[in-house]
């Protein structure tokens, strides 16, 4: 257990419970951001508590981590998970270094017998909920969608989805070696456009209006002269950003349209990919809490659903 100092002061209070089992038909898309995935921690929770519980859950990077937690429907896991956990070199640090060769202890992060909060797998294999992790395939340099129950392996899945580039080693799943969902497609809005979704809620990490630099030409050389062996990869990557910027361009669009409904935070809280700051990490997750209690209302009638539910 980490120290007293390396914990989230208000840890204590963090909401919990087992969502209901009500499922509403749609789609939830959830962005990752490594650290910043708090504040969708806070989003989720708000929804579960309120019996938001989509269908089906897509989530890249820290967003498949946090989606596992939410199609399992354990209100409070994954923040308690970051804010309890975060300073434990076995989740990110040394211990991580040597088990999983990066500076995220994924043997850690997935497993399930956390004395406080057993992960529940039971509700999680549910074949009513749908769960799909976003990977990076290094050889072709496209996002895969591996879904629960079809993939050979979710957890694996997961932890390709979330394995950043540089900070962890590649994944091999049957074979292919798999990174960072968000190299290829950041946010999966556009995989539940096509599959044909009526409903879709996307939550974002970033605030509406943020978008990224493009990568500079030394920090691509240096990318590639780590990925040397898989050029689609790298190319892939090297135009990341500006997808990226284009993907919050269509989100803003289309949730105009009511063709999908996103939460985003509603202030830029700075946070760095592997924030140290408790307190920061505290007040992110509280943002979205409180975010997707505000989103409430309009989330109910965007998805047509009465307050009873």
């Amino acid at each position: 257990m980490p120290s007293n100092d390396k914990v989230f002061s208000g840890l204590v209070y963090l909401p919990k419970g087992q969502a209901s089992d009500n499922i509403i038909e749609g789609c939830i898309v959830l962005e990752g951001g490594a650290f910043r995935g708090v504040y969708g921690e806070g989003v989720l929770d708000a929804l579960m508590e309120a019996g938001i519980n989509m269908q089906t859950t897509i989530g890249t990077s820290a967003g498949a981590l946090n989606g596992m937690n939410y199609v399992s429907g354990q209100i409070g896991r994954s923040a308690r998970i970051n804010l309890e956990y975060r300073h434990d070199s076995r989740y990110v640090g040394t211990q991580a270094l040597l088990s999983n060769k990066g500076v995220v202890g994924f043997d850690f992060a997935l497993n399930h017998d956390l004395p406080d909060d057993p992960f529940d797998i039971e509700r999680f294999m549910d074949p009513k909920r749908r769960f799909i992790a976003v990977v990076t395939n290094l050889e072709t340099g496209k996002a895969e969608y591996m879904e629960k129950g079809k993939c050979s392996d979710i957890m694996k899945a997961i932890q390709a989805s979330a394995s950043m580039p540089v900070f962890s080693r590649a994944v091999e799943i049957d074979g292919v070696p798999y990174l960072d969902g968000g190299c290829a497609d950041k946010i999966a809005f556009q995989w539940a456009l096509d599959q044909g979704f009526k409903k879709i809620v996307v939550v974002k990490t970033q605030p509406e209006e943020f978008r990224k630099e493009p990568m500079s030409e030394k920090e691509k050389k240096a990318f590639n002269a780590v990925f040397r062996n898989y050029p689609q990869f790298c190319e892939v990557f090297s135009r990341s950003n500006e997808q990226y910027n284009e993907q919050c361009d269509e989100i803003a669009r289309q949730h105009r349209r009511r063709n999908l409904f996103a939460i985003a935070p509603s202030e830029y809280i700075p946070v760095s990919r592997l924030e140290k700051d408790m307190e920061k990490l505290g007040r992110l997750y509280y943002l979205g809490y409180h975010d997707g209690r505000k989103a409430i209302p309009a989330l109910r009638e965007y998805l047509e659903i009465n307050e009873e539910v």
